[in-house]
């Protein structure tokens, strides 16, 4: 029986083990139109496949692989994105576009909400009660297929039954309480020798998911990633 998390077993055995089928036409409006797509794509397009990871397995497979170029996990995840369309692909001859990663915003927290993976947490990191915060977004595509939608993913929010609320008092910025204080969090990152320049602290002190947090190296190489757009815009 297929794993609704995987309809693409080749994917999920490189560690991008989070997937899921939509209807064009079943999205919500805005999130639609977040998608950008011209009158020709919307009557070209049926479906859209939204490709995530959670846990350690993508990275150990990029260490493997070896780490190369600017932006080794996008380039990785838009190429096995678009095998599947490739001769001898699981979606072979179907005409597609790959819509992220790309410089052009796509509404990722919306479709993981529709998909049953993302609940708001006090970190601001999509939380889902089986693997914690230890996911991300890895590739949206568009194309004409007609693949069984995938279910959503029906769980409940880990926060709404968390009453110590570890992750709140483990934010040396204060940043989490009463409000998420964006600027209190951003300016404490880029204090010389922040214990918060390569992870987040709070979202370590999560205990939802411990199982799929990612290693020491995975963490710090996606926290320091964000730093120079950080320092720049902030």
């Amino acid at each position: 029986m297929t794993d609704p998390l995987t309809p693409f077993p080749t994917l999920a055995a490189e560690g991008l083990n989070l997937q899921a089928v939509f209807d064009l036409a079943s999205l919500p409006d805005d999130v639609l139109a977040s998608l950008a797509l011209d009158a020709g794509e919307r009557g070209r397009y049926t479906q859209l496949l939204l490709i995530g990871h959670r846990g350690r397995q993508l990275w150990q497979t990029l260490q493997a692989r070896g780490m190369a170029g600017e932006h080794p996990i996008d380039d990785f995840s838009r190429a096995r994105a678009t095998q599947l369309f490739a001769p001898g692909g699981a979606l072979a001859g179907h005409r597609f576009r790959v819509l992220f990663p790309s410089q052009q915003p796509v509404g990722l927290r919306h479709l993981g909400e529709l998909a049953g993976w993302h609940h708001d947490s006090p970190f601001r990191v999509g939380v889902h009660a089986n693997w914690g915060s230890w996911f991300a977004y890895r590739a949206v595509v568009v194309t004409d297929t007609a693949l069984p939608v995938t279910p959503r993913l029906q769980t409940a929010s880990p926060c709404d039954s968390c009453s110590d609320r570890p992750c709140v008092s483990a934010c040396p910025a204060g940043a989490l309480a009463p409000d998420f204080d964006l600027s209190a969090c951003l300016n404490h990152r880029k204090q010389p020798d922040s214990p918060c320049l390569d992870r987040c602290l709070a979202r370590n002190a999560c205990p939802v998911g411990a199982e799929h947090r990612y290693t020491e190296a995975q963490t710090s190489y996606h926290y320091l990633q964000s730093m120079p757009a950080i320092r720049k815009y902030y």
